[in-house]
C-alpha cells in the first residue's frame, strides 16, 4: 500500500496559508490548479487536516458508489448545517437521510414534477413577453438576473404557492443573503462568531429570522383550515406526509429545513446552468438554430408541456453539454469514516475528500476536445461508450441530487 505521504500535492504545517489561497483565488480556480499541477489524485496537507483532491472517474466511482458508506457528509458540512440548511435532505446522513429521501422521492418523480409543469410554462411565457418588450425598445437583458428570477419564481410557487412578485423578490433576496454569508464563512480561514455585533452578522441573523418567520406563518395559516383546503404545493404535501414507521407527521423544524433546502438547492445552481446554456448558444448560433427547428417541430403552435421534451433529444444534448462544461456542482466534498485504500493509496479516517466534476468533465482521457462545446457527443452511440462516472454534474451514486430531472 502506498503511504499517504507519497501522494503528490502540497504540504503546509499551517491551515491558514493554503486556506487563504483558496479564499483569494476562489475554490474552483484553486482546485483546478491543483489538478493541473498534481494530477488526478492529489493530497493537500494543511496542518492536521488531510485532504485528497479527486478527478478520475474510477476514484469517483469508489467514493460515491462502491464504498459510499465510508464517505459521508460529515464535518465538512457543519457550517452549512448550522447556518443555512439544518438537517434537510442535502445535509442529513445515515438513516435520517434514507427516510427523508424516501419521503421526498415522489415529489420529484416524473408524475410529481408534471404536477407543477403549469408553473414552469407560465413563468417561461411571462419571461418571454418581458423579453419581447425589451427587444421592442432595443434594451439588453441581463440573463443571469432573468434566470435567477425565473428559478426563484418557479420554486417559490411550487413550494409555497407564493404569487406576489414582490414577495418572491423579497424572499429570493433574503435567502441569497443567507447563502452568501454561509459560503463566505465556510471557506474563510478566519471567521468570527456569529453572535458578534458585526454588520454582516446582523444582516444574516435578520435574514434567517425573516425566512423562518415566513414559513412559520404559512404553516400556522394552513393548520387553521382543513387539509383539503390547503393549496396543492410542496409544503402542503410535506405537511400531509407521515413517517412510514411511526406514522408521525414531520416536525415544524424539519419542515423549515426541507423548505430552505429545496429553495437553495434548486435556485442558484439551476439559474447558473441556464445562464451558461444561453451563453453557449450565443456563441454557437448553428446550435441555437437546431434547437429552434426542433422546438418548432415538436411544439407546433400549441402550448408546450413537459411531455413535449421527450420529442426534443437535441435540446437535451445541448443541456447535457452545458452541464458538462459548467456543472451544477463543480466541486463537492465528503468526509472519510474509516481507513480505506484507493488504487493502493492509504486514505486515513478523518480525511477530507474534494471531488471536482469541473475537472473530471474536462479530462482528456475521457473527452475528445474537452474544452469544446459539442452537443452531438451525447448521441447514444457515443454516450454508451463513455465511462459512466466521467460525468457527474449533480453528484452521483445514491446521493445524486434528487431534483436533477427537474433542474
Amino acid at each position: 500500500m502506498v503511504s499517504t505521504t507519497k501522494v503528490p500535492g502540497r504540504f503546509s504545517p499551517f491551515i491558514v496559508d493554503i486556506a487563504l489561497e483558496m479564499y483569494q483565488k476562489g475554490l474552483l480556480d484553486f482546485f483546478m490548479d491543483v489538478w493541473r499541477t498534481y494530477g488526478d489524485f492529489a493530497r493537500l496537507q494543511m496542518g492536521p487536516i488531510t485532504m485528497f483532491v479527486v478527478a478520475h472517474p474510477d476514484h469517483v466511482r469508489h467514493i460515491m458508489v462502491t464504498n459510499a458508506q465510508n464517505y459521508v457528509k460529515g464535518p465538512s458540512y457543519d457550517t452549512i448545517r448550522k447556518l443555512l440548511l439544518g438537517n434537510g435532505l442535502l445535509t442529513s446522513t445515515g438513516e435520517t437521510w434514507r427516510k427523508q429521501r424516501k419521503l421526498m422521492a415522489p415529489f420529484f418523480s416524473p408524475i410529481g414534477i408534471a404536477a407543477f409543469d403549469h408553473i414552469i410554462i407560465s413563468t417561461a411565457e411571462m419571461m418571454i413577453q418581458r423579453w419581447r418588450e425589451h427587444a421592442a425598445k432595443a434594451q439588453p437583458v441581463e440573463m443571469l438576473d432573468e434566470m435567477m428570477f425565473a428559478t426563484a419564481t418557479i420554486i417559490l410557487k411550487a413550494l409555497f404557492s407564493t404569487e406576489s412578485d414582490e414577495t418572491i423578490a423579497e424572499l429570493r433576496s433574503t435567502i441569497e443573503k443567507m447563502v452568501a454569508f454561509t459560503v463566505n464563512r465556510t471557506f474563510n480561514p478566519v471567521s468570527l462568531p456569529v453572535w458578534m455585533p458585526l454588520k454582516s452578522h446582523q444582516e444574516y441573523r435578520q435574514a434567517r429570522q425573516k425566512v423562518l418567520a415566513y414559513i412559520d406563518q404559512l404553516i400556522e395559516q394552513r393548520r387553521r383550515i382543513p387539509p383539503e383546503q390547503w393549496p396543492d404545493d410542496l409544503l402542503s404535501r410535506l405537511m400531509n406526509s407521515r413517517d412510514e414507521e411511526s406514522g408521525e407527521p414531520i416536525s415544524d423544524e424539519q419542515l423549515k429545513d426541507e423548505a430552505v433546502t429545496l429553495f437553495v438547492a434548486g435556485h442558484e445552481t439551476t439559474a447558473q446552468t441556464l445562464m451558461f446554456t444561453w451563453y453557449l448558444l450565443s456563441q454557437h448560433p448553428d446550435v441555437a438554430n437546431k434547437i429552434k427547428f426542433e422546438a418548432d417541430a415538436a411544439l407546433g403552435n400549441g402550448r408546450p408541456t413537459l411531455d413535449d421534451f421527450k420529442n426534443m433529444p437535441y435540446t437535451l444534448y445541448v443541456i447535457k453539454e452545458a452541464l458538462r462544461l459548467y456543472p451544477a456542482s463543480p466541486i463537492y466534498a465528503r468526509d472519510t469514516v474509516a481507513d480505506d485504500a484507493i488504487d493502493g493509496i492509504k486514505i486515513p479516517a478523518g480525511s477530507r475528500i474534494t471531488l471536482v466534476p469541473y475537472a473530471t468533465h474536462r479530462h482528456p482521457d475521457f473527452w475528445e476536445l474537452p474544452e469544446c462545446f459539442i452537443p452531438s457527443r451525447w448521441e447514444p452511440q457515443y454516450e454508451q461508450k463513455r465511462h459512466r462516472y466521467a460525468y457527474h454534474p449533480f453528484s452521483t451514486g445514491q446521493r445524486i441530487c434528487i431534483g436533477n430531472n427537474l433542474s
